[in-house]
């Protein structure tokens, strides 16, 4: 029976550009190392173990991918230009395009539509957070096609919050790395340690405490 494929992989059998279309036996391998890269990490990952799960001779591989960089690169790339780029800004924007009465809405209604996201895509996210901090072309990637897109989104946001009095008044890029690093060590909590056998995970709890924790941490000095 053929393993379920995650949505960014389902998404790269529609694409149009002929350039960028993968054979049978490409998906079949780039959804093997996306697996195991995802569990093991790349350094630990081989290209015989790749191939095996992938149903393909080694030899296979390196037709199409002349190292197990160019296939890590043939995973992400793609998918952070043509798929977790757009995916991203799309829900960001319908999130950060929207108009908040407070600084908690806007707070939950991101955390709601990263969890979403996250469990749409959590094989491919793994790969992300384990290779990014070793490949800066990634980093460079990451840094044009979504952070830079977003903190601008998010910045609009900011300074709409301090201009009411809401938000402390500092650089809006200082406030969204603040709230960034709050929110994605909830969500990354919820995700990993909230489902370890035996670890009290307390969603509703954690939840609200990451919410009063940014609120409070960036509400203005009262004289």
């Amino acid at each position: 029976m053929q393993e379920p494929v995650e949505q960014w992989l389902q998404e790269l059998l529609k694409l149009d550009d002929d350039e960028a279309k993968m054979t049978e036996k490409q998906l079949k391998i780039v959804q093997a190392a996306s697996e195991i890269f995802a569990q093991k990490g790349f350094a630990a990952s081989s290209t015989s173990e790749i191939a095996q799960r992938a149903g393909v001779a080694e030899g296979t591989i390196f037709r199409h991918y002349k190292t197990k960089k160019d296939l890590l690169f043939s995973i992400v790339a793609p998918v952070m230009a043509k798929l977790v780029a757009p995916f991203v800004l799309r829900d960001f924007y319908k999130v950060l395009d929207s108009s908040f009465d407070s600084l908690d809405q806007m707070l939950r209604a991101i955390i709601e539509n990263r969890i979403a996201f996250l469990e749409k895509n959590m094989q491919v996210f793994k790969i992300f957070i384990q290779e990014i901090p070793f490949h800066p072309d990634l980093q460079e990637q990451f840094q044009k096609q979504i952070l830079s897109k977003v903190i601008e989104k998010f910045s609009i946001n900011i300074q709409k919050f301090q201009k009411q009095g809401a938000v402390i008044d500092w650089a809006p890029t200082t406030v969204i790395r603040l709230t960034a690093s709050a929110l994605i060590g909830y969500v990354l909590s919820r995700s990993f340690s909230g489902n370890v056998s035996g670890n009290a995970w307390h969603d509703g709890t954690e939840r609200e405490a990451t919410i009063a924790f940014i609120t409070k941490g960036l509400a203005p000095e009262r004289q």
